[in-house]
C-alpha cells in the first residue's frame, strides 16, 4: 500500500478508536492492538515525514473532557508514558538512563486498567477530584469521589496544598455483584470492567457510585506545599501514612535484569488479581533525577510502561461442530478441553470458515494456541503439530445444514455457506434474538438464552410473538421461563416500549441481508412508512445513498415474500409502529446531499443527537473526512480529523455555527 495512503488510515483509526476509549467507555480493540497501530503510524511518520500531520496523535495526549460536568485545568500535565513491548526495550531504557545517571534504582509497579483521577488537598482536605480529560483539561467529579471509600476525605498532615494521582478501578468481586444484580432485573450484564469503572464515575448520581464500590490505587505524589522526598517510593510510604491506599508493592531495582525479574513478576500474577492490570511500569526512583532528564513533547524521558502480549495457553480441540446464524450462515467452531485465559474459561473459539481451517490445519484431537483477542474475544493461534495423534483427519464442512438438513449454498463472497432452508429452528432462534438485540429494537432483558427458552416452551414461532407474550404475564412467571415476577414484569415493559421505536430499528431487526443499522436510518428518511418501503423496487432503491445493486436486490427480494410482509403488518396490529418518524421530520431537506464529519468533544449535544439532527434535514453523517466531506463540525480536542480537513480545505464550523445551520 502507498506509505501514504495507509498513514492517512492510521490517523483515522487511531482518532475513532480514541473516540471510543476516551469519549464513549467502550472500546473496540485491546490497548496492545491499539499500540500496535501507534508503533506502526510513529514508524511511517519516521520515515516519511512531509507526510505527518501537525496534530499527530503519536505527539499529543489524546483524551477530552465530556460534557456534563465542570471543566477543570490541571496544575500537572497528566501524560502519558512511552510504551515498550520487549525484553530488549526494557534493557535499552534501563542501559540508556544509566548511561547518563550510573547505578539509578527504578521503581517497577503494576499498571492498574482503570481510568486517572487526579486528586486535590487543601488544609488537609479534599476538595476536588478531576478526570485526565485531554492531559491539561479535565472534568471535576468530586461528589462521585467522596463515594469511594479508597480515598480520604481529610488527612492528618495539614498541607496547604497536595495533588496526587491515581487510577480508579473496579475490583472482580464488585463487578461480578454488579452483573449478578442486573441479572437479577432482567437488565443487560455489563461487558467489560474497565468500561463500566469509566461509565461508573461520571454518574450524575453519586449514590449509584458509592453502590457500584469502586476502588483506586495511589500510584503518583504530583505536589506536595511544605514537604520534600528525595525517591518516589519514599513519597508512596508517606501517602500510605496518610491514609492513601497505593499502588500494591512497588519494587526497587537497580540493574536491568531486576528490572526485568519484577516485570516477569507481575505478569505471572496478574490474572490472579481482584483488579485489571494493562501492564507494568518502570519509573526512575529519584524525583531530583526525573526533573533532570526532563520531557519528550509528549511523553517523561525517565519512565516507561510495559505492555503484556495477550496470554497464550496450549489445550486440545475436542470436537468440530457448526454453528447456523440468524442469516443461514454457517460457522465451525471449535470445541475444547476448557482452559482458563485471561481470567475466564474459554471452551470454544470460532474457525470462521473452511478456508481458516485449512490454512491452519485444525484436525479434531489437536493440541492448539489459544488467546483472547484483546483480553475478551477468543481465537486459535496455530496447531502443535508436533503433538498430532494418529489418524487425525482434516475436517470438511457439511453439504447440509446440521440443523434441518436443507443443503448448502455458497454466499457470494465464495467463503462461506449458507443453509438453504426456509424454516430453520437455528435461523428462526438467532434472528429473534437478533430482533431483540440492541442494534434492532432493543428490547432489554431478551438475550439469546432467553430467546432460546421461549422458542422451546412454545412461546415464540417469529418477531410478532414477542408482543403477544404479555397476555401469558402469568404462565411466564408460574413456569419461569425467564425467571420470577419483576424479570417477567421488566420485559414485558421493554417489549411495550420498544413499541414506540422509528421504523429503522424495526427495519434492522427484520434480518434483511445486507442491512445494518445505518442502511435502516437511510431507508427510514426515505421512506415515510413500511408499506412504502415494501413496495419499493430494486430500481428507486439504488437511487438511495451509498445503495447497490445488491443491497437494493436483497431488500426488493425479502419485501417480495408475503410471509414477510404479513410479519411487518402482523407487527403494526399489536401496535409496533410502522411509521418514519425521520421521513416526516425531512420536510426541511436544507442537508440534502452534504456529508458531515464530527470530531471532538461537543458541549451542547452527543455524537448521536447531532448526527439525528444532521440526518433529519435530509444530511449523512460519517465517521471519515474525505473530499466529498461537505463540513466538518469541530468541538473541544479535535484531532486528526481536523487536522486533514484543513488540509482537504474543507470548511471546518463550530457549535454555534451548526445551530445557524440548523436555525
Amino acid at each position: 500500500m502507498d506509505p501514504r495512503q495507509r498513514m492517512e488510515e492510521l490517523y483515522a483509526l487511531i482518532a475513532y478508536h480514541n473516540e471510543r476509549y476516551y469519549t464513549d467507555d467502550s472500546p473496540e480493540i485491546s490497548d496492545y492492538d491499539y499500540d500496535q497501530l501507534s508503533l506502526e503510524l510513529r514508524a511511517l511518520e519516521a520515515e516519511y515525514p512531509l507526510f505527518k500531520h501537525a496534530d499527530t496523535p503519536t505527539a499529543r495526549v489524546v483524551g477530552g473532557a465530556k460534557s456534563g460536568f465542570k471543566k477543570v485545568q490541571h496544575d500537572v500535565p497528566v501524560i502519558s508514558l512511552q510504551d515498550v513491548f520487549s525484553k530488549e526495550e526494557v534493557y535499552a531504557f534501563v542501559d540508556r538512563i544509566h548511561s547518563e545517571i550510573p547505578g539509578a534504582a527504578f521503581s517497577v509497579e503494576k499498571k492498574i486498567d482503570g481510568l486517572t483521577l487526579v486528586l486535590r488537598y487543601r488544609d488537609g482536605k479534599l476538595t476536588d477530584a478531576i478526570t485526565r480529560g485531554d492531559g491539561s483539561v479535565g472534568e471535576s467529579v468530586y461528589e462521585n469521589a467522596l463515594m469511594i471509600d479508597d480515598i480520604p476525605k481529610e488527612i492528618p498532615e495539614k498541607l496547604s496544598y497536595l495533588e496526587v494521582r491515581g487510577e480508579c478501578y473496579m475490583s472482580a468481586a464488585s463487578f461480578e455483584a454488579a452483573n449478578k444484580k442486573q441479572e437479577g432485573t432482567g437488565g443487560k450484564l455489563y461487558a467489560n470492567r474497565r468500561n463500566f469503572a469509566a461509565g461508573t464515575l461520571r454518574q450524575l448520581d453519586p449514590a449509584v457510585v458509592k453502590e457500584r464500590g469502586l476502588g483506586i490505587f495511589i500510584f503518583n505524589l504530583e505536589i506536595a506545599e511544605g514537604k520534600s522526598f528525595a525517591g518516589h517510593i519514599e513519597s508512596l510510604k508517606w501517602l500510605q501514612s496518610q491514609g492513601f491506599t497505593i499502588i500494591e508493592e512497588p519494587k526497587l531495582c537497580v540493574s536491568a535484569d531486576e528490572v526485568w525479574a519484577a516485570i516477569e513478576d507481575i505478569g505471572d500474577k496478574r490474572y490472579s488479581l481482584q483488579y485489571g492490570l494493562d501492564g507494568a511500569v518502570v519509573k526512575l526512583n529519584s524525583l531530583a533525577d526525573r526533573v533532570r532528564l526532563g520531557m519528550t513533547s509528549k511523553v517523561p524521558r525517565w519512565a516507561v510502561a510495559y505492555k503484556y502480549p495477550p496470554e497464550r495457553k496450549e489445550t486440545v480441540v475436542e470436537d468440530i461442530i457448526v454453528q447456523v446464524g440468524r442469516t443461514g450462515r454457517m460457522t465451525p467452531l471449535a470445541i475444547l478441553r476448557p482452559v482458563r485465559l485471561a481470567e475466564t474459561t474459554v471452551s470454544r473459539v470460532t474457525l470462521n470458515n473452511q478456508d481458516y481451517i485449512d490454512e491452519k490445519d485444525v484436525r479434531i484431537g489437536d493440541s492448539v494456541i489459544v488467546q483472547k483477542a484483546g483480553d475478551i474475544i477468543p481465537e486459535l493461534i496455530s496447531v502443535v503439530k508436533e503433538k498430532r495423534p494418529d489418524g487425525a483427519k482434516p475436517f470438511k464442512m457439511p453439504d447440509r445444514c446440521p440443523v434441518c438438513g436443507s443443503p448448502v449454498v455458497k454466499e457470494a463472497d465464495g467463503a462461506h455457506l449458507h443453509c438453504s432452508g426456509e424454516n430453520c429452528p437455528a435461523k428462526d432462534s438467532r434472528a429473534l434474538a437478533y430482533f431483540a438485540g440492541k442494534d434492532a429494537m432493543d428490547i432489554d432483558g431478551m438475550g439469546p438464552s432467553s430467546v432460546e427458552s421461549l422458542i422451546s416452551e412454545g412461546y415464540l414461532r417469529n418477531a410478532a410473538d414477542i408482543y403477544t407474550l404479555k397476555d401469558s404475564r402469568e404462565k411466564l412467571i408460574e413456569d419461569g421461563t425467564i425467571g420470577k415476577e419483576k424479570s417477567v414484569d421488566n420485559l414485558i415493559a421493554a417489549i411495550e416500549r420498544s413499541k414506540d421505536n422509528d421504523i429503522d430499528k424495526l427495519i434492522a431487526g427484520l434480518g434483511i441481508r445486507n442491512v445494518g443499522k445505518q442502511s435502516a436510518k437511510v431507508l427510514a428518511s426515505a421512506y415515510k412508512d413500511m408499506e412504502a418501503l415494501m413496495a419499493a423496487g430494486k430500481d428507486e432503491l439504488m437511487q438511495l445513498p451509498d445503495f447497490g445493486e445488491v443491497v437494493a436486490g436483497d431488500i426488493e427480494a425479502f419485501f417480495a415474500d408475503e410471509k414477510n410482509r404479513a410479519l411487518v403488518r402482523r407487527l403494526g396490529e399489536l401496535g409496533v409502529n410502522l411509521r418514519s418518524r425521520q421521513s416526516e421530520s425531512r420536510k426541511d431537506s436544507r442537508f440534502a446531499g452534504k456529508t458531515f464529519v464530527l470530531t471532538g468533544t461537543l458541549e451542547r449535544y452527543s455524537r448521536d443527537e447531532a448526527s439525528a439532527i444532521i440526518e433529519s434535514f435530509g444530511g449523512k453523517a460519517s465517521s471519515s473526512v474525505s473530499k466529498k466531506t461537505s463540513y466538518v463540525l469541530a468541538g473541544a480536542a479535535a484531532g486528526s480529523k481536523l487536522t486533514k480537513a484543513q488540509e482537504l480545505g474543507i470548511p471546518v464550523i463550530s457549535e454555534e455555527e451548526f445551530e445557524e445551520m440548523i436555525r
